[in-house]
């Protein structure tokens, strides 16, 4: 916030600065407290991966940073194609490991097309999928998930997802980041690498990764950074521009999804602004003025914001033990 006011500008950042002070943070951390050599990192053509890669780069060099792409059968061609020229404009060594039949043979496919077949029973080959919540604009202050699926002939259904087919969808999915997560570390361990992470603030905080998948990594570098603050850094980097303008997409379900509908309600823009009002105690009329949204909308949002940090307190929890263990010290 700058003088206590809320605008636009409270997230602006000095990319420079902020570019420099995390790459101090990276070396130390991977260098120093890990002792490794260089770093993992798997790259998705979005946004968040680009710039965790980039920063890596800058703090270990290219030679230390090792790019993974991990396409399955559903996964969108653009994210294996901007990931590429990603690592070309780094001078990154990557390695492309598809995931597709991996998750076949653990029924990836299978168990969620089960769960959808449960609100739609002629789901079945050849048909495509997603799973959505309304956005703040259409008045729920708690959301309920809705799959949608498209035919082989191009017919679209939507139903409301049970709680039981829900909970099955996003467990079969689940198995996408927890395999691409075993090979990341399959890679760090082979070269004596740790493994970078790449949630933003917004996905750390708000709990949108997998437990021991995505959320799972050695070091992650900008999970104190908003995806707007991310942008701009971006930016700074010299990040290709074609991804600079890809919009947040989950690349998850094999219909083109956003992150928007899947899980944040709002636009990456005013999610970010919302988060950072009700982080600083800003009243909803006064946050709703600036984002053009009412009070009530500001109002659910907050709702949903805080609903989500007490659900997903669980994601950010290490294994529990009866009693502590001190710490070994070498």
């Amino acid at each position: 916030m700058i003088d206590g006011i809320f605008s636009r500008a409270s997230l602006d950042i000095d990319a420079r600065r902020a570019a420099a002070d995390i790459e101090e943070w990276i070396r130390k951390t991977v260098l120093d407290r890990f002792r490794r050599r260089g770093a993992v990192v798997g790259l998705s053509g979005g946004i968040d991966s680009s710039v965790t890669a980039a920063l890596c780069v800058r703090a270990l060099g290219a030679k230390h940073v090792f790019g993974l792409l991990m396409p399955e059968d559903e996964s969108s061609d653009d994210s294996s194609r901007l990931a590429s020229i990603l690592a070309e404009s780094l001078g990154l060594e990557t390695a492309v490991e598809h995931i597709g039949k991996v998750l076949d043979a653990i029924g990836c496919y299978e168990r969620r097309d089960r769960a959808i077949r449960r609100v739609i029973p002629e789901y079945g080959a050849g048909w495509k999928s997603k799973i959505v919540l309304p956005g703040i604009a259409e008045g729920a202050y708690y959301p309920l998930y809705s799959v949608v699926a498209q035919s082989p002939l191009g017919a679209v259904r939507r139903a409301r997802l049970s709680p039981e087919a829900y909970c099955e969808v996003v467990a079969a999915t689940n198995f996408k980041q927890r395999i691409r997560k075993t090979l990341e570390y399959y890679h760090a361990d082979r070269l004596w690498y740790a493994v970078a992470g790449t949630p933003n603030r917004l996905e750390y905080a708000q709990g949108f990764f997998v437990k021991n998948g995505d959320g799972s990594a050695d070091f992650k570098p900008i999970a104190h950074l908003y995806k707007t603050q991310v942008y701009a850094l971006g930016q700074y980097l010299g990040v290709p521009e074609e991804i600079l303008r890809r919009p947040p997409t989950t690349d998850t379900y094999s219909l083109e999804q956003s992150q928007e509908e899947f899980y944040f309600n709002l636009p990456y823009e005013q999610m970010d602004l919302c988060m950072y009002a009700r982080n600083n105690c800003i009243p909803a009329k006064q946050a709703g003025s600036l984002l053009s949204m009412t009070n009530d909308q500001v109002s659910r949002a907050y709702t949903m914001i805080d609903a989500k940090l007490r659900s997903t307190r669980y994601l950010h929890m290490h294994g529990q033990v009866m009693e502590p263990i001190p710490e070994i010290i070498a």
